[in-house]
């Protein structure tokens, strides 16, 4: 069982810009992670298994809803110790952080913000303590980058509404008691609803034969003329607006998530070539690979202050959901290509589980396309500096 010797890097001394609350949750996250996580995560990963022994753990250390309100179970925390959360997750691995993403932005999130009272006070204790877990509907087989052009529908049925359509590339749908699902009605127009497992004609079909997000469980939600009562269907938005607010939630999640991993990439490939000996010294003695780790932590440095920027104006309700786009777009991307240099001065033994790197490498293929693909986060960025709309 491999020894977790992660040193984060920090060489712009951001420390200083937290205060002692972010770095005992950090800290708390982080320890968390050692311990639990990387002496398991690679078995997980070769076995294609969600380790759901540590659904107990997650929530103690805070990863489910840590915004939402103390009254209602959450931890009652700033934006910046929810990504650093994230943070400290995805650098055990991207399908542990996909777990607490999904359950605190997409599940949680829209429950406390478009949700009733009675909504929130029957799901959000019991998702933020992990004794339920839950999901999010709103990619469909044909609609993923156009999720207005989905065909999951409601109907009215007196008391109920009968639920048909189905959604896929969920995080935690095959274990999920909870799924919020975003469907037309019969205006058009896109509701969020809450759909409990148990109810008639729903199934969660498990996808099997994935080469990323190993350690995750990724399924489908199947809707067969599900009744679910109106007392379910979430009173407070109409419309895109819904999901997309989720989905910025998300975004920023993953934005601080990717630097996790790049950092862990770095980590690794830095004691690495102290470590490894070539024509008579460390490889980390050669100018190449001197190259590849400094350009490694300027980057890391770079997205350290990119996000901790955004967590900045999140606090403050200002950042903007294309501020959150180039911060998404920018980390994953950069986590991505870290992690292939990392691969190349690990050389071979960088395609083993005795290191993270592939496992991360995969991982974040992944990542970058889920919450918004690479090439639509452009677009978005595109069009808030231009004005013109390139989507159509």
């Amino acid at each position: 069982m491999a020894t977790d010797r992660f040193i984060a890097p920090d060489y712009y001394l951001l420390d200083e810009l937290l205060t002692e609350e972010h770095k005992l949750i950090r800290d708390s996250a982080r320890a968390w992670v050692k311990k639990e996580v990387s002496p398991i995560i690679e078995d997980a990963c070769q076995k294609a298994e969600f380790p759901k022994h540590l659904i107990k753990g997650l929530a103690e250390v805070g990863a489910f809803g840590p915004y939402i309100p103390v009254e209602y179970g959450g931890g009652g925390l700033d934006q910046i110790s929810y990504g650093l959360i994230m943070q400290e997750l995805e650098r055990g691995d991207s399908g542990i952080r996909s777990t607490a993403s999904v359950q605190s932005s997409l599940v949680m999130y829209p429950i406390y913000t478009y949700g009733s009272e009675e909504q929130r006070k029957k799901f959000l204790p019991k998702l933020a303590s992990g004794e339920w877990m839950g999901c999010f509907g709103l990619t469909e087989p044909d609609h993923g980058s156009n999720p207005g052009g989905m065909v999951t529908n409601i109907k009215d049925d007196g008391d109920h509404v009968i639920l048909n359509g189905a959604k896929m590339w969920i995080s935690n749908s095959p274990f999920a008691q909870v799924a919020v699902v975003w469907a037309k009605d019969e205006e058009g127009v896109i509701r969020g609803l809450i759909v409990e497992r148990g109810m008639e004609g729903f199934t969660t079909p498990e996808t099997h034969n994935k080469w990323s997000l190993r350690a995750s469980a990724t399924g489908e939600l199947v809707f067969d003329n599900v009744r679910v009562p109106k007392e379910n269907i979430l009173p407070n938005v109409k419309g895109l607006k819904g999901p997309l607010g989720c989905l910025n939630s998300a975004r920023f999640g993953i934005s601080w998530g990717a630097i996790g991993a790049a950092m862990d990439c770095y980590d690794s490939a830095l004691r690495y070539s102290k470590e490894r000996q070539q024509f008579g010294r460390p490889i980390g003695g050669f100018q190449l690979q001197q190259k590849k780790l400094a350009e490694m932590i300027t980057e890391i440095t770079k997205a350290q202050l990119l996000t901790w920027r955004l967590g900045v104006l999140k606090n403050e309700n200002r950042a903007t959901p294309a501020q959150i786009s180039m911060a998404k777009r920018n980390n994953v991307n950069m986590a991505l290509e870290i992690a292939r240099e990392a691969r190349q001065i690990h050389g071979g033994m960088g395609i083993t589980g005795e290191y993270p790197i592939m496992r991360h490498m995969m991982n974040l293929e992944s990542v970058i396309t889920y919450e918004g693909t690479h090439d639509i986060h452009l677009l978005i960025t595109g069009m808030d500096v231009t004005g013109e709309n390139a989507f159509t």
